[in-house]
């Protein structure tokens, strides 16, 4: 398959590299002067997961396959956005009129509506999906990262078109574990509960390696948790339809807390994924998008209000 990764990000790259991996062409659009700042070697220290709990370290050189442009009469199978959920607009923007006859998976998390912030593209040829990835770039520009086998896709109350099901397919050549949601605006919107609710207690706390060394933060980032699930329910959402993705969130705070914290001891991708947010805007804004949709609905959330001050610097 012939793929196209927009931009060059961490979620990009280490998608991209597993599917070059798997004997897929694949190539990464940059924005235009990015190419000759970036070049085509890339630094990889990757925690792989896909075969292990604890995963395989790979230390390599990645050659990637960038270019400015993504001509009107391009042959690519399938194009993978990926952006913060504030860029997504923008994004859209731009490579709406560039797709082609290309398949789109919008590999993204969401707090507006789905449907509504994509109703410009041609619908029929989109398929959806999150990923199961994390890291950043170090100061030398190797990017540093934790690669999972579970990659989650979903639908609207439908079943998965054929472009849907090639995608998932493709996923699954290269080594991932595909996982199928009905309700997937239900589970994109208790993921971001989810986040905002962890955020929300590093926002407080300082750090997220803060947090999870402590018992008593990470009992209060379940508490979080618990409190913003009322917010996606009050969005029309039925809990139940997604229970096993925050039921965790449910159980006894010191229980939760306690096997979150083992899980993070055990398992050295995981916690690499939890240390490796790095970036100030994310975690403010998705607590700042939770927060006005609360005050919105006339909700009372004390436990993010009380870090309503720290939200003021989002730029």
């Amino acid at each position: 398959m012939k793929i196209l990764m927009f931009g060059r990000g961490v979620i990009t790259t280490q998608y991209g590299w597993a599917f070059a991996k798997a004997g897929h062409q694949v190539e990464f659009y940059v924005r235009p002067g990015k190419a000759a700042i970036y070049g085509p070697e890339l630094p990889l220290e990757l925690l792989d997961a896909r075969k292990k709990i604890t995963g395989d370290l790979i230390k390599e050189t990645a050659q990637l396959t960038l270019r400015e442009d993504i001509p009107d009469n391009h042959d690519f199978d399938l194009i993978i956005l990926s952006v913060q959920h504030y860029q997504f607009a923008e994004a859209v923007s731009f490579l709406g009129p560039k797709i082609g006859n290309a398949t789109l998976l919008i590999f993204n998390n969401f707090w507006k509506d789905p449907l509504e912030i994509t109703n410009a593209l041609p619908f029929n040829q989109l398929a959806w999906g999150f990923p199961q990835s994390g890291g950043g770039f170090d100061q030398a520009g190797t990017l540093k990262g934790a690669l999972f086998a579970d990659v989650h896709f979903g639908t609207f109350g439908t079943e998965p078109t054929d472009r849907e099901i090639a995608v998932r397919n493709l996923f699954s050549s290269a080594g991932f574990k595909p996982i199928e949601h009905k309700d997937f605006k239900g589970w994109l919107y208790i993921h971001f509960a989810v986040e905002a609710g962890l955020f929300a207690e590093v926002l407080k706390i300082g750090s997220v390696a803060e947090v999870i060394r402590s018992h008593k933060h990470v009992k209060n980032a379940i508490m979080n948790v618990r409190e913003l699930l009322p917010v996606v329910a009050a969005r029309g959402i039925i809990l139940d339809n997604n229970k096993d993705d925050f039921s965790f969130y449910l159980r006894p705070a010191w229980l939760a807390s306690f096997l979150l914290r083992m899980l993070t001891k055990i398992s050295p991708p995981l916690r690499f994924f939890m240390l490796s947010h790095n970036n100030p805007k994310e975690i403010r804004s998705y607590c700042q998008d939770v927060l006005a949709e609360a005050r919105r609905l006339g909700l009372e959330v004390p436990r993010l209000e009380s870090i309503a001050n720290k939200l003021q610097a989002v730029d």
